[in-house]
């Protein structure tokens, strides 16, 4: 089983440490993760598409055509990448014109979209193809002692028409996750509330995608989780920046550790917090070493 890996750009670089882990977890199971060389910014779904759609999807199509002529299917880990990419396979293969006047766009640059491969999250590569038996017995330090709040973020759930991960209202493939490695899921208010980020509001509205990141965050925190486990880069960077945004701004005081999924499997399966890469988080890590 091979995967082309679509990193995005949160991924790279802003969240390096998430590709790691990911990189590492995979070929763990033996999965073979190719580079797309050449791919551009997906490019985010909120923005881009909402000002010029024929462009945003022409662009995502180079994207996915570049994969195609490796013969692979493409694993994000960024839920706005994810969503980009899988409305467009979507959107290009009911729609013959579209697909037509893309595809005269790509032929300026000698690509063509031909709809041949498939974009899986890095959720569904560990919940379908690896599988919850097989990363059971990958563990080999169970997180008994860590209590996660889960947060899925917008667009690995919605619309729930076309991503097909059971309820949008009451999601449980990251909580299944969580638990196969033995860690302990907590139950907090605004679970689905998105983080903040997405759609434009942190570039946007820096206040307000701020006032998302401290509601969730208090959340977590009077749930008393002892870290939030995200699926998604630009979730994972916002909960993790947002943080070291509010002390500066406002004086807060929460420190909550900021953990992506595969991070969390790494851990799980016997590996530092260097080699899952959360040295490199922003916000601090270290209340997590007494209890892993």
């Amino acid at each position: 089983m091979r995967y082309a890996y679509f990193l995005g750009c949160v991924t790279p670089y802003r969240c390096p440490g998430i590709e790691k882990a990911t990189r590492n977890i995979l070929k763990m199971f033996g999965i073979e993760v190719l580079d797309i060389r050449g791919a551009s910014c997906c490019p985010a779904p909120g923005v881009f598409g909402s000002f010029d759609l024929l462009t945003w999807i022409a662009v995502a199509a180079r994207n996915i055509a570049i994969a195609e002529d490796m013969n692979a299917d493409i694993v994000v880990t960024c839920n706005g990448c994810y969503a980009t990419l899988s409305d467009a396979i979507y959107l290009l293969n009911n729609n013959k014109n579209l697909k037509k006047k893309v595809n005269d766009i790509l032929k300026t640059i000698d690509r063509e979209y031909r709809g041949t491969a498939k974009v899986k999250h890095i959720v569904d590569v560990l919940n379908v193809d690896v599988g919850y038996q097989n990363i059971g017995k990958m563990v080999k330090h169970p997180l008994g002692g860590i209590k996660v709040a889960v947060h899925y973020g917008c667009h690995f759930l919605k619309p729930s028409r076309l991503r097909k991960h059971g309820s949008s209202e009451h999601p449980i493939l990251l909580d299944k996750l969580v638990e196969v490695v033995g860690a302990k899921n907590v139950n907090y208010q605004r679970k689905q509330m998105c983080c903040g980020a997405g759609g434009g509001v942190r570039s946007g509205n820096l206040d307000l995608a701020q006032s998302y990141t401290k509601k969730k965050i208090e959340s977590m925190v009077n749930a008393k989780a002892d870290c939030v486990v995200t699926p998604c880069a630009f979730c994972h960077f916002q909960f993790d920046t947002g943080q070291i945004e509010l002390n500066r701004r406002i004086g807060y005081k929460y420190k909550l550790p900021v953990v992506f999924i595969t991070q969390l499997l790494g851990l799980a399966f016997g590996m530092s917090l260097d080699n899952v890469g959360l040295h490199i988080n922003q916000t601090s890590v270290e209340s997590l070493k007494n209890k892993i």
